[in-house]
């Protein structure tokens, strides 16, 4: 299943600056907001938390290109250990894309969840709510799917969000409204990201047009 294609640069590139940036984006938060306040104890805490949290992010994503099971492992044990960091719902995705290429859907949805609950923020978020929908869709669960799509998301996602109720109601034989969410996909500037979404409308198109051909020769 191809959850990943759409959004994969855009969580790369959030890993990347992050993995560039974090430490002194937090240090300079950290700071910023102990002086504001005054607290010094909180402040020197804090940063210590969060520097200690991007090195074991780093430790997690480095173990992935050795051993995938330790990588797993040390995946889990970091978001037990780091529920407040920014880091957790990064990855939660991750190992998310890695239960997905096992087709461990189940596993994938838990791990979604816990993206969303813990995004840093709602472009984050919204990355993890449209992959856990496709997830639904994969699992036969159309409904849920849609209704996971009601979500208020950026607008920047909204041509994500019609292809993904496309796709719902085409496997729920609903082609009328599966058309009507591929063409607001293709309004919203969709084909930028996906070429791909010309593709299903245009098969829905066809699969109509020998529909009514089959009609017409009963």
């Amino acid at each position: 299943m191809e959850i990943y294609e759409t959004e994969e640069q855009q969580v790369d590139a959030i890993k990347s600056f992050w993995a560039e940036n974090g430490n002194a984006i937090i240090a300079g938060l950290v700071v910023g907001f102990g002086g504001f306040i005054g607290f010094n104890y909180y402040k020197d805490a804090k940063l210590a938390s969060e520097v200690e949290a991007s090195d074991a992010y780093q430790a997690v994503i480095a173990a992935k290109e050795k051993d995938n099971d330790v990588y797993k492992v040390a995946g889990d044990k970091f978001i037990q250990a780091n529920a407040d960091s920014s880091y957790t719902s990064l990855t939660a995705l991750s190992l998310a894309k890695d239960a997905a290429e096992k087709k461990d859907w189940a596993q994938v949805s838990t791990y979604l969840n816990t993206a969303i609950k813990k995004a840093p923020s709602e472009g984050i978020k919204a990355i993890a709510i449209t992959r856990l929908a496709r997830v639904q869709i994969e699992q036969g669960e159309f409904d849920a799917a849609l209704a996971t799509m009601k979500a208020a998301l950026p607008v920047s996602f909204k041509a994500t969000v019609e292809e993904i109720k496309g796709d719902a109601y085409l496997k729920q034989g609903k082609k009328e409204l599966a058309r009507n969410a591929y063409q607001a996909a293709i309004d919203a500037d969709g084909l930028t990201t996906n070429p791909s979404l010309q593709l299903k409308f245009d098969d829905l198109a066809q699969l109509d047009g020998l529909t009514k051909t089959v009609q017409q020769n009963k």
